[in-house]
Formats: structure tokens, sequence, C-alpha cells
């Protein structure tokens, strides 16, 4: 299929922390599909987008949206939906990355090393003392379901604890307390599970945070990273075992801590990570020979639909087919309603 004949929606804005992160993202995406004579239509997502989606006239979403409703399997289910294929992971792989809870527990099952951690909920406050334990200090405070880092702190001493858990509980419910592991921050970039290379972070800041990662000039990028040959080749290898674990396809990050002690320790993948030109993906695919218009491009072209592609609805159009189901939904209820009376 020639992309170049369909109308491309590049998805950005949103309704989560990112969503200035994600406009970044979007204009350059959309930018860089142009220079390459894509037909370009750019959707800035609110409230109304399932509204907007269903009247546009665009063929595939290229999805430039970042944290809730983003990058957690929202948009991602209503593009399906809609049978609109689209860029990215599937509905349940966004899902599981976007979760860090549910992605760590996969990441144990699959013997990937992850830090330690416990779950916080807000009823737990009351006995935090207690759940903690000996678990020791210092510790990662950081939200179930965010990116950018945001609600993310490090707490070295019980009685800070609490505050930076109850500041967490601002963009989350649940609280994933990690054990704070000392190192080296490593990034791997990878396009449709094939791992593109391993980039290092150097930042003044206590850590890589949302003013290290998107203000701080001083952060600085090392690529490849500064790791010997065998252990850059297994940061890469957990990388793609990562991957595969949640599932994910399209372009994807995956953040590590290595120690002084050479060990690698596996933060989190990045189902859905920024395109903006401080950000890490980019700079890995540029080392790995991409310029950023090929990257958006090859990005685009492996856009596709990942639940029942070859249901009997996707050959039909987006609103026949929603009428139709819509139909055959009230069939339904008409024929139990009858079985009922009976």
């Amino acid at each position: 299929m020639n992309l170049k004949d369909k109308v491309v929606g590049v998805l950005m804005g949103g309704m989560s922390s990112e969503r200035e992160i994600s406009l970044l993202s979007g204009e350059r995406i959309a930018s860089a599909l142009e220079k390459l004579s894509y037909n370009v239509k750019r959707i800035y997502v609110n409230e109304d987008i399932v509204t907007v989606l269903e009247k546009s006239d665009i063929d595939v979403a290229f999805i430039a949206l970042h944290g809730t409703f983003g990058e957690d399997g929202c948009i991602q289910g209503v593009l399906e939906i809609l049978g609109i294929p689209y860029t990215g992971s599937s509905v349940m792989a966004s899902a599981l990355a976007m979760d860090k809870l549910k992605s760590k527990e996969l990441f144990r099952l699959h013997n990937i090393p992850t830090p330690p951690y416990y779950v916080v909920r807000v009823e737990d406050l009351p006995r935090l003392e207690e759940i903690h334990g000996c678990f020791g200090f210092p510790v990662v405070v950081k939200p179930r379901r965010e990116g950018s880092s945001i609600g993310v702190s490090i707490v070295r001493k019980m009685e800070h604890l609490c505050e930076s858990v109850e500041k967490a509980m601002k963009w989350d419910e649940d609280i994933i307390v990690e054990r704070y592991i000392h190192g080296r921050e490593i990034a791997v970039g990878l396009l449709e599970g094939r791992v593109l290379g391993a980039i290092e972070v150097v930042t003044d800041m206590e850590f890589y945070d949302y003013n290290a990662k998107y203000l701080d000039p001083k952060t600085k990028y090392i690529f490849p990273a500064r790791l010997s040959p065998l252990q850059y080749k297994c940061v890469l290898t957990l990388a793609e075992q990562a991957n595969r674990a949640l599932g994910c396809s399209g372009a994807t990050r995956v953040d590590f801590i290595v120690t002084e002690g050479e060990n690698e320790y596996l933060l989190e993948v990045d189902s859905q990570p920024g395109l903006t030109e401080r950000s890490l993906l980019p700079q890995i695919a540029a080392g790995a020979g991409y310029s950023f218009e090929k990257f958006a491009e090859a990005i685009l072209h492996n856009s596709r639909l990942h639940s029942s592609a070859n249901h009997p609805m996707r050959k039909k159009g987006k609103l026949q087919a929603n009428e139709e189901m819509y139909g055959e939904f009230q069939t339904i209820r008409q024929k139990r309603k009858i079985l009922s009376l009976k």
C-alpha cells in the first residue's frame, strides 16, 4: 500500500500532563512527513476525539500522544473500533507498558532484572512506616501510570516518604516505591523489535527528571553508551526480551540503570516515546543511520490494526460498520427481551 496516496492523521496534544511534549513531537513528525510529500492532517486531541475521528477522512493514524489516554491503550482501542490503522503497540501492549506494576510483574516472570518494589494505595498511608519496614533507603517514589518522570521523587529518609507518596498520588491512586539503584542511565531504542542501539544520559540533576529531559541545557547524550562490548550486548538483549514480554511493536524505548558492579536493572519500557529534538529515541535512530524524516517514515510504514484485523467489519466503511454493529446489538437486545417475556 502506497501511503503517500493516503491521508495521514498525526494525533497530538491529548489530555495528559505530557500534552506540551506531545505537541512538540506531533509537529516535528508532521513536518518530517510533509517533507517526504505525505498528505498530513494535524489532529489536536481533546475530549471530543472520538467524534473528530469518526468525521475525519484520515486513512492511517500516527500517534504522537503521551501519557494517560495516549499511550495506555485508550486511543488505540478507539482506533481499533473505527478501523483506522495506527502506529505503535496494540491496546494490550500499550496498557501493560504504561502500567509500571504489571510490567514489572512481567519482567520478573521473564527473569529480567528490575529493582525491588512495593505498592502503596490511599488506604495504606496510615501504616506506611509499617509497610516500608526494613525495605531501606533511598527509594524512588513514582505514580503507577505516568510518564516523563511526572510525580517522581527520590526519598532518603522515612520522615519524607509519606509526603512524597501523597505528592505522587496527585497523578495516580497507586504508587510504586522502588529501591533506588545508583548507576548510569542507559536507554535502548527499538523499531519493530529490532534494536537500534543504546545511548547514555549524563545529567547534573539528581536523576533524569522532566527538567533534565526537556529544559536543562547541561544534559549530555553519549552514543553509543560507554559500556564494555559484552555489557552493551547484554542491555540490547534485555531490551529485546522486555519488549517481547510486553508484546510491544513499532518504535519503543527501554530504560536501564547500569551499576558500577556492571549489573543491569530494567526500569521501564516506553511504548510511545517522545520524538522531540531532545528526545532519546530519535538520537538513537540517528546513531543507527536514520535521518528524522526517514525514521518517522519507517514508523509510519509499520502502522496497522492489531485486533481482529481480518474481521468482516474491517472491509466496510467506518460509519457503515458502526451502523451495522449497532443494528446487530439492537437485534440481540430485542431477542433477549422477547425470550424474557416467554
